[in-house]
């Protein structure tokens, strides 16, 4: 069975957040047809979109490679967002686990359940700056996502984290 390589963002703000993402990504690698690449540094950002006054996000993404098709990939990220108490109740809203499949392989995607690339992807620093430091050489419709990553409106928001602060 072939696999495909696929850029899957996870973010949190909400509850213990170091401790949600790193059992995210041991929760989305437990799939005998999910293998863990590369994960990013962790990097904190003020909330974009949603409600006013959320707490800021813990943000890294993750290289995998998978058998499962697209949508498949999909149902699993949501259903590891189940097991860590995802709630949605308002677009963009806090919440305790978010994981997007931002690229999967080479496809391009309409499909209104799954378009990819992530729609939004190219804009987003929360996004970009972990995957540039992740892969330095990274490319996101053409274009290397390092450039896109200070292009992003929300690029001087994105620190570092560190958890011995």
């Amino acid at each position: 069975m072939s696999r495909t390589r696929a850029i899957l963002a996870l973010g949190s703000n909400l509850g213990e957040r170091q401790g949600t993402l790193s059992a995210a990504v041991a929760d989305l690698v437990a799939h005998p047809r999910v293998h863990l690449v590369d994960v990013s540094p962790i990097i904190q950002t003020k909330a974009v979109g949603g409600p006013e006054d959320q707490p800021p996000y813990l943000n890294m993404v993750m290289a995998v490679d998978t058998e499962l098709e697209p949508l498949e990939l999909l149902a699993h990220c949501q259903a590891v967002e189940q097991m860590h108490h995802r709630v949605r109740e308002v677009r963009w809203g806090a919440r305790t686990l978010d994981v997007d499949v931002i690229v999967f392989g080479e496809l391009h995607s309409d499909d209104p359940v799954l378009t990819l690339p992530h729609p939004r992807a190219a804009e987003r620093a929360f996004v970009l700056v972990p995957w540039a430091a992740m892969d330095p050489e990274a490319v996101l419709s053409g274009t290397p996502v390092r450039e896109l990553a200070v292009a992003a409106a929300d690029y001087a928001d994105a620190e570092e984290y560190d958890d011995e602060v």
